[in-house]
């Protein structure tokens, strides 16, 4: 099971760096994966009895400053479109978050109709459109009666509420919660846990007891003082058995150890570390799972940054393709058939790179569902997150990163406790050559209805005995080559466990320094794309406004397309890297990022 999450994680994260990866070139075309700046509109005000109207598509050219007129949004009763910030180029104000979902996207719904014509019906408890209600009017007797005789209407079934977007916090939680390696490592946990009880207890005497029942028994009689017998069925050597009878016994002995030199001391100390060991496995296997939920994250949140790059190349492409078809109907020098060819050959590159870009989403949400433990009838939902982050986070040194990795390790910790554990072993082996003393008691109860229970102590009665005691003892074998082996196999596997902890230690010294590494060249690089990609969206609006002038050629146009989409896919690519490597670094440092450093 945890190769095939592994790898459906990894499959994902691949799609979804696929598509950020691309570039828009003359024959290869690209997805970006920078926020998109010219969607989202504002709502509309919300006013009682009115149907909110639903969110305007874009209908701006990207990359232009002008705000969208989005017809529905003015003032209650008025036909005026209203100015929606933020579809402009940038610089305007931040569109409004929406919800992922990971389906396919709808076309924009009907206008909404204004809250004028909207009424609110009295009495009723759904807003709807009323047309010409009539006065109200007391109620009278009679109306009274006829409303008694009309059967109510049946409740309308309410809806279950629909679940919340997950955001990253709440997805990071859900996986080291509900993962089922998370409860595995539990139940690894539980079993631990029980054998530390086991070797608390292992003093506690073992009663061993007896009890049985059987028959027939031949009669035996005599005097009760060792005499001879005193029926005649009592002499063997015939088949007079007598009045048969049943015997009953019960036997039991127990030790209780006084003094074992230590070993019974070694044996709790050795069975305290495994809760320890236990414990520290799950957290481990709590930090990669909540690691891989952090990645699917953020491969959504590229995959999707990439579809509104995908969508915003295409509109420009389409107003680009629709220029050079009225200038060539208008037999224009400025351009020929070839341009139109090279913007349709792009545009189709476009849409089969948007084809791979809902493929990596969809891939990405369904290893959220799994990683978040979402049943299959329930839709996952993800918080839309830009993957630039508005202010820098200082990346704490190597220095700080390699100590706090040797203190929060949970590696280290396991380690430390298995090393303890096996110390306590060859503890208990060296004082195995010592006996155990002990306080032993034992009892034999037996009792036969055919026999004579003798009274004197010098007659052997096996029918109908009662004896009991409790001595001092002392108990130890004497098999030395064996116990040599065991110890030597002892100190081998605590030889052996000290060298693991040397590979360890040194394992997460290289793997804090890669990861370090990689987040540092990840902030640089995205700083650097950052300004590229500012850089070739001014171009592109330049290439584009002399393009429609007449002043600029296609081939200024598609080098700035080029140009731009390659940037915004680096940007995007950098800033997943960055985000993805703060949460290896907290991973394999066995602690989060402590704000400040």
């Amino acid at each position: 099971m945890r190769g095939h999450l592994d790898h459906g994680v990894t499959v994902a994260l691949m799609l979804a760096a696929g598509v950020a990866g691309a570039q828009l070139t003359p024959g290869s075309v690209g997805t970006g994966s920078s926020p998109s700046t010219g969607t989202g509109s504002t709502p509309a005000p919300s006013t009682p009895g009115a149907t909110p109207a639903p969110e305007a598509p874009d209908l701006g050219t990207p990359g232009s400053d002008a705000p969208t007129a989005v017809p529905g949004t003015g003032a209650p009763g008025s036909d005026a479109p209203t100015a929606v910030p933020g579809t402009g180029a940038p610089g305007g104000m931040r569109p409004t978050p929406r919800v992922g979902t990971g389906g396919r996207d709808l076309p924009p719904s009907p206008p909404g109709i204004a809250p004028s014509s909207i009424e609110e019906t009295p009495g009723s408890s759904q807003r709807g459109q009323a047309i010409s209600p009539a006065p109200a009017l007391e109620p009278s007797a009679e109306a009274e009666q006829v409303k008694e005789g009309v059967p109510g209407a049946p409740d309308s079934e309410e809806k279950p509420a629909r679940r919340a977007p997950l955001t990253l916090t709440e997805l990071v939680t859900r996986a080291r919660e509900a993962d089922s390696r998370v409860e595995e490592a539990t139940a690894e946990l539980r079993k631990f846990q029980a054998l530390y009880q086991q070797a608390r207890w292992a003093w506690f005497p073992k009663f061993e007891i007896t009890v049985g029942a059987g028959g027939p028994t031949p009669e035996a009689r005599n005097d009760g003082l060792g005499g001879p017998p005193t029926t005649e069925a009592t002499f063997k050597g015939d088949l007079n058995f007598g009045r048969v009878g049943v015997t009953m016994f019960s036997t039991g002995n127990a030790v209780l150890p006084l003094y074992t030199f230590g070993k019974l001391t070694a044996l709790e100390k050795a069975g305290a570390q495994g809760p320890v060991l236990g414990a520290a496995l799950r957290e481990r296997t709590r930090n990669e799972v909540g690691f891989q939920a952090a990645q699917a994250y953020f491969g959504y949140q590229l995959a999707r940054n990439g579809l509104q790059q995908i969508e915003e190349v295409s509109k420009r492409l389409e107003d680009a393709g629709q220029r050079i078809e009225r200038l060539l109907k208008e037999d224009s020098a400025q351009v020929s058939a070839v341009d139109s060819y090279k913007v349709r050959f792009f545009r189709q590159i476009i849409e089969a790179r948007k084809a791979e870009a809902l493929q990596g989403r969809q891939f990405a949400l369904a290893a959220i569902g799994l990683l978040a433990n979402v049943g299959p009838e329930d839709a996952v939902t993800v918080v839309e997150e830009d993957l630039e982050l508005e202010e820098d986070v200082p990346v704490p040194s190597l220095e700080q990163a390699l100590v706090r990795a040797e203190q929060s390790r949970p590696e280290l910790t396991a380690i430390a406790a298995g090393i303890a554990a096996r110390e306590q072993e060859v503890f208990i082996r060296e004082r195995s050559y010592y006996p155990d003393l002990g306080l032993a008691g034992f009892y034999d109860v037996r009792f036969t209805t055919s026999a004579t229970r003798q009274r004197t102590p010098f007659a052997f009665d096996p029918y109908n005995d009662r004896t009991g005691g409790v001595g001092l003892v002392m108990r130890g074998t004497f098999d030395i080559p064996i116990k040599d082996a065991q110890l030597e196999q002892a100190r081998a596997e605590l030889d052996k466990l000290r060298a693991q902890e040397k590979q360890i230690r040194a394992g997460i010294r290289l793997e804090v320094s890669k990861v370090h590494g990689e987040l540092v060249a990840a902030w640089s690089r995205a700083r650097a794309f950052g300004e590229a990609e500012r850089s070739a969206r001014r171009w592109v609006t330049a290439a584009f406004t002399a393009f429609d002038l007449g002043t600029g050629d296609t081939r200024d146009l598609v080098d700035a397309f080029t140009a731009y989409a390659q940037a915004s896919g680096d940007k995007g690519k950098s800033w997943h890297d960055v985000r993805v490597g703060m949460a290896a670094l907290a991973r394999v440092t066995g602690a989060p990022l402590a704000p400040g450093e």
